[in-house]
């Protein structure tokens, strides 16, 4: 499955050198005003929605979108898909409540 992430971060990666006239990606990374976080919020507000009315077909698509827009963030602010996955490693090992309240005393 790792796979799949990994061979779409690499696309995206490619695609962000194009023409933004040719690639969507690289019109995202390349645009003025920040496009790709507001794609990325405009999807998870769709993916949100889908969920929200329960539509399963529509929460698959949606997903699907938000992912490869979470994706193009990254790529945009430069980070890695690998370090996200090495923090969900990380994470595995304490509770999600636990992780919660450690992460309150380690805000700055």
């Amino acid at each position: 499955m790792f796979k799949i992430l990994k061979d779409l971060s690499d696309q995206i990666k490619k695609n962000k050198l194009k023409s933004p006239k040719l690639s969507y990606t690289a019109s995202l990374i390349q645009g003025k005003n920040n496009l790709s976080l507001k794609r990325f919020l405009e999807e998870s507000k769709e993916l949100f929605n889908a969920a929200h009315h329960n539509n399963k077909k529509e929460i698959v698509h949606e997903s699907a979108d938000t992912l490869y827009h979470f994706l193009v963030l990254l790529e945009f602010k430069k980070i890695s898909i690998i370090s996200v996955l090495k923090e969900l490693q990380k994470r595995k090992k304490t509770s999600g409540i636990e992780e919660k309240k450690n992460r309150k005393k380690n805000v700055r």
